[in-house]
């Protein structure tokens, strides 16, 4: 019996100092002292946005930058591709007219091998004249558009 009292006791004791630390005793605010703090949070969170609108300006200045440099790097690749081109519009130029006059100078020693001992009737020999002439025109086309290549590069 005297136990169950002793337990009772201590229990009911430890209740109490349990709900004695769970109510905190209320402190009195002085309003001066609330509206200097909350004037203080104020310039806090001021200052805190002004950091913030800060880092914004930076990050769309920083993005722009970015996008400045992608394009001129778009640019300047684009215009070494043009360049690479040209080149090779003008290699490409310069070898078919070296083709074609290679034509038109097999086809003049086949033209005079073949006048020469008699075997070109005189429409074999108009036609091999008419080859020639387009071969020649088709060379000088060719010459003109590879000075206008050149003078663009």
């Amino acid at each position: 019996m005297i136990k169950n009292f002793v337990l009772s006791l201590s229990a009911i004791l430890f209740l109490g100092y349990t709900n004695a630390l769970a109510q905190e005793p209320q402190q009195v605010k002085d309003s001066i002292a609330v509206v200097g703090q909350e004037a203080a949070e104020m310039k806090e969170t001021q200052e805190a946005l002004k950091k913030v609108e800060e880092a914004e300006k930076k990050a769309k200045k920083a993005e722009k930058a970015e996008k400045k440099a992608k394009k001129a790097q778009k640019k300047a690749e684009k215009k070494i591709e043009k360049q690479e081109k040209l080149a090779k519009a003008i290699a490409s130029k310069k070898n078919s007219i070296s083709k074609d006059g290679k034509k038109v100078d097999k086809l003049q020693r086949k033209l005079v091998k073949n006048k020469s001992k008699g075997k070109l009737s005189p429409t074999d020999e108009m036609k091999m004249n008419e080859k020639i002439e387009k071969l020649k025109a088709h060379i000088i086309k060719n010459k003109e558009k590879l000075a206008k290549l050149q003078r663009k590069q």
